[in-house]
């Protein structure tokens, strides 16, 4: 029974380890900056307490099925031989987690309430909801086919550099013209694509991936593809806030 503890308790110690510098710091400002009792301190307690364990949970459930289970269907595709179903697969995964990703939906939220606020979009729940929606669809769309680029550039060997720059240019091109509203929210939505939900699946795709095919490093190949994650979404949602405000 002991035996079968002690991998839960090492993922706990290790949980504890990565939370302490922040307990340390809020409980440092807290105590001796601001000079201030911990308001509600038991509600707090027990928040923490919940974080620990939900963030012990979430981690070893990464290991233990997220991530072989990424690495595995990628092998599968790979050894199967079919590009397209592989491509198929990568944007339907790219589009379903991040649809469904919490950060994105937070964020979406918040912009529909800020375009109605800056009159963008009508201040009515109706047209809140659906520029909410219509932004939200946008971000997956771009994510699903950000990883398309990045299962094509993982079979056919292209550096990522180039991409990634070419990306950015463009990116910084679109800025110039794109309604000043719409920037700091694409510039937002690159940022909650990568989270929990997106991050686990998408590197395990590219690094089982980068393992089957023969010539691929998956050091060097495997990782980049939450790069085009990230990127992709500023370059649709910039184009989305332009189109919108035409319509």
């Amino acid at each position: 029974m002991l035996r079968a503890l002690k991998p839960v308790q090492r993922l706990l110690g290790s949980t504890l380890r990565d939370l302490a510098p922040l307990f340390l710091v809020i409980g440092f400002f807290q105590a001796v900056v601001l000079q201030q009792p911990f308001p509600n301190l038991l509600d707090v307690g027990i928040g923490l307490i919940f974080v620990v364990i939900g963030l012990t949970l979430f981690v070893g459930g990464l290991k233990i099925g997220l991530f072989p289970l990424g690495e595995a269907m990628a092998e599968s595709f790979a050894r199967k031989g079919s590009l397209s179903a592989l491509l198929a697969f990568a944007f339907l995964l790219g589009f379903t987690t991040t649809i469904a990703e919490p950060a994105l939906i937070a964020v979406v939220d918040q912009a529909g309430a800020a375009a109605a606020a800056a009159n963008v979009v009508a201040d009515q729940p109706d047209a809140i909801a659906r520029y909410a929606l219509w932004l939200r669809i946008t971000v997956a769309l771009s994510v699903g086919i950000a990883l398309v680029i990045g299962v094509i550039r993982i079979v056919r060997g292209w550096p990522i550099q180039i991409l990634i720059i070419a990306g950015y240019t463009g990116i910084a091109a679109m800025t110039a013209i794109a309604p000043p509203e719409i920037v700091g929210i694409a510039y937002d939505s690159g940022g909650v694509t990568t989270s929990t939900v997106t991050v686990p699946l998408v590197a395990a795709l590219g690094v089982g991936l980068a393992s089957v095919i023969r010539g691929r490093n998956p050091v060097v190949d495997g990782f980049g593809l939450i790069a085009f994650a990230s990127l992709t979404p500023m370059m649709f949602v910039l184009a989305f806030g332009t189109i919108w405000k035409q319509l």
